[in-house]
């Protein structure tokens, strides 16, 4: 459980607790030492600037390439800014909303207006993004360190919206979608349904194609099947911890009430292991 489990609280209600930002930060695996954190406004940028504007209706996308984009003056913003951005967006005159964590991974271009940093979005505070809410003290100032901003009160916890599951036959995940199901509020109903079944299981790599059939049966769930490759990428098996994760895409062949025969279920394996060609030319390796 973490901090963030441990205060959530009904939409925009004062916390009991003096929560602070590093807590969290903490928590989350991000030194507040080595973070810049963010508050964008919804502003038109002058046209000199070189910088686009960011509004209410901005997408996604819109907003991770502004944030990419900075001024080449120093004084606007940090020479040589940290490893991580905590990116957050204003809401009223002194509060401000977790919009995500970036990862900087340096500069890729510059000109006497803007700089443009190689930036993407990280795991970090996943489930608490559009969630969690700050006090922000200092309304002038759009940015600060991470050991600065870690001081501010945190004013609220949202409840996370739960997102439906959309069926054992249309689940196709890849790994950091996995790792969310796995741990996010707002896929418990998906941890339930997995938790009530067992079966076949499928990883592509989708780099080459190849195929790993899996199964969970017994007393193993799919969910805690699941688990496992959302924890350390391979779940115990031989051939995937030679590869990267971040390629592996997750999705189920068929599942069983967990009172199903095992040799039911070992039948089931054998054919989709035979169908997929995953032992021949996939990832099994038997």
């Amino acid at each position: 459980m973490t901090i963030a489990d441990t205060v959530k609280c009904a939409p925009m209600r004062r916390t009991a607790m003096p929560l602070t930002l590093t807590p969290l930060l903490l928590d989350a695996g991000v030194d507040p030492a080595q973070t810049l954190v963010i508050r964008h406004a919804f502003v038109t940028e002058p046209e000199e600037s070189g910088l686009t504007g960011l509004h209410a209706d901005s997408t996604h996308a819109e907003i991770l390439a502004y944030t990419a984009t900075q001024s080449s003056d120093s004084r606007r913003f940090p020479a040589m800014p940290p490893r991580f951005w905590a990116v957050f967006i204003k809401e009223g005159g002194d509060q401000a909303r977790l919009w995500s964590v970036v990862e900087n991974r340096g500069e890729v271009a510059r000109d006497d207006i803007r700089r443009t940093f190689d930036i993407s979005e990280t795991e970090h505070m996943t489930d608490l993004r559009g969630r969690l809410v700050i006090g922000w003290k200092s309304p002038r100032t759009w940015r600060m360190s991470g050991a600065a901003a870690g001081a501010y009160p945190v004013m609220g916890i949202a409840d996370a919206e739960p997102i439906p599951f959309p069926g054992f036959d249309r689940l196709i995940l890849s790994h950091v979608q996995l790792q969310a199901v796995m741990r996010e509020h707002h896929y418990a109903s998906w941890r339930t349904a997995l938790s009530s079944v067992v079966g076949i299981y499928l990883i592509t790599d989708t780099r080459d194609g190849r195929h790993y059939v899996g199964k969970a049966d017994g007393e193993e769930s799919v969910r805690q099947r699941w688990n496992a490759y959302a924890t350390n990428g391979h779940g115990g098996n031989i051939e995937l911890k030679k590869i990267d994760p971040s390629s592996f895409r997750f999705s189920l062949l068929r599942v069983f009430d967990p009172a199903t025969p095992t040799r039911d279920i070992n039948a089931a394996e054998s054919h989709f292991k035979v169908a997929l060609d995953s032992v021949k030319n996939g990832l099994n390796r038997n």
